[in-house]
């Protein structure tokens, strides 16, 4: 493809987005209204980033299930999952019940209550790296605590982390990383390059308390790392006295023990967030005995951690309902085939077509990239790429279907079958409808 095909492409993409807003426009005038109002008493009308995105952001009056009804009064099937935190739904019977039973007997108690260890108990027979957990209320807090205990044990204050990683709103590594990511000395290597990152380990071996890794990008594209790439990082770690921190905020959803247990992994701790609260506000963090000791409170010198809901009645319960009767083994390997399957899906409709579009993950999590060439780490940001994924966020949104602007999939247990073969059928319907566009841009 010469330059001036690039322009071209570059181009047309650009006016079919723009003819994509103006429908959208037209077909949601209260979501707009909302934003306007919005953005009289927060700036953009907006307090959480990913959600927003031009002309303005579309905005949700209930859920039920697997659907979404915006405030203009039309239904779509989620295929979001609210970034994986919805494995639920938006309803779950046994969830709404508990939250009605608790909240019937208060709500915050400022003190200890009788939930918080038996979800810590479900959390260490599930997750075979615990010995002992901690609770946040987001991932964000998770991680921020993991860093802090690796930093406080190792007196280091260097984390090796990785391009396209993300570790909550103040550890993004996306295009350089952002600028209010906790101040922290990060050391950036390539996801799954195992060479290159065992050279930068050894360049900094005295400056590193934590490695800071996914076992699956999330938001940087649904990529998963090699499970020799994750053992080298494990060995490393251990090796320059650094701790081997596994964020598995989104990932934990992958296998019954999460992705360290299918890769036969021992981190030092482990970030969790996301479903694990049963939809209410949730983190956590935990790990071996002699690094989570230093939290016991009845020891002499141990360290502070506060969060005044960090022990809510309402995540806890949902949290204990969600694990010990709904996510069962069965029901979570279902959740993945059902994932495996729809991704198998939507790559056989573009090679059906021959057009340069995969579609990588793992199970129940998973993205969709305008590109034939294979990914080991976060695909680059080009232009072209970005724009097709808006057209394919707009299309979709017309057909009914909810998802990350991204191109990011997540499926919630109430997705059935049928869901996943209209899903298809749409990206099918997407996939001819843009075809041109698509191969001018591969």
């Amino acid at each position: 493809m010469t330059m001036l095909d690039t322009i071209d492409t570059a181009s047309a993409l650009r006016q079919a987005v723009a003819e994509a807003h103006d429908r959208y426009r037209a077909e949601n005038p209260k979501s707009a209204e909302r934003q306007q109002e919005a953005a009289a008493h927060m700036p953009g009308g907006n307090t959480r980033s990913v959600l927003h995105y031009a002309p303005f952001p579309l905005a949700f009056e209930r859920g039920e299930g697997c659907h979404l009804w915006s405030a203009d009064g039309d239904r779509y099937t989620d295929f979001l999952g609210d970034y994986t935190a919805g494995l639920y739904g938006h309803s779950h019977p046994r969830i709404m019940q508990t939250l009605h039973e608790v909240l019937a007997k208060g709500i915050s108690f400022g003190g200890h209550n009788l939930l918080e260890g038996q979800l810590a108990k479900l959390f260490c027979a599930r997750f075979p790296s615990l010995d002992l957990v901690r609770f946040t209320n987001s991932g964000t807090e998770s991680n921020l605590m993991a860093l802090a205990t690796a930093s406080a044990l190792t007196g280091r204050r260097g984390v090796l982390v990785f391009e396209g990683g993300y570790h909550g709103g103040v550890f993004s590594f996306a295009g350089g990383g952002s600028p209010i990511n906790a101040p922290y000395h990060f050391i950036v290597g390539s996801y799954n390059d195992q060479a290159g990152t065992a050279a930068l380990i050894q360049r900094h071996a005295g400056e590193i308390a934590a490695t800071l890794v996914e076992p699956m990008l999330g938001a940087g594209g649904s990529i998963p790392a090699d499970a020799a790439f994750l053992h080298m990082l494990q060995d490393a770690a251990q090796r320059i006295g650094a701790l081997f921190v596994l964020d598995e905020v989104m990932t934990s959803r992958l296998h019954p023990g999460g992705l360290q247990a299918l890769h036969g992994l021992k981190p030092d701790i482990t970030s969790f967030g996301k479903y694990l609260g049963g939809g209410m506000s949730f983190g956590a963090f935990g790990g071996k005995r002699a690094i989570m000791e230093h939290y016991d409170p009845t020891r002499p010198g141990a360290l502070p951690h506060a969060g005044t809901f960090n022990n809510n009645v309402l995540s806890m319960a949902a949290g204990i309902v969600g694990l010990s009767e709904i996510l069962t083994e069965e029901a979570l390997v279902a959740l993945n085939r059902r994932g495996d399957s729809l991704r198998d899906g939507l790559n056989a409709e573009a090679a059906r077509r021959g057009l340069a579009v995969q579609v990588t993950g793992l199970g129940s999590l998973m993205t969709v990239h305008f590109s034939a060439q294979p990914f080991s780490s976060a695909p680059p940001a080009a232009e072209t790429q970005q724009l097709l994924k808006e057209l394919l966020f707009f299309d979709l949104l017309t057909e009914r279907f909810w998802f990350a602007r991204r191109a990011m999939i997540a499926l919630s247990l109430p997705v059935a079958d049928n869901d996943c073969s209209a899903f298809i059928a749409a990206f099918g319907r997407f996939l001819d409808r843009r075809a041109r566009l698509i191969e001018h841009t591969a």
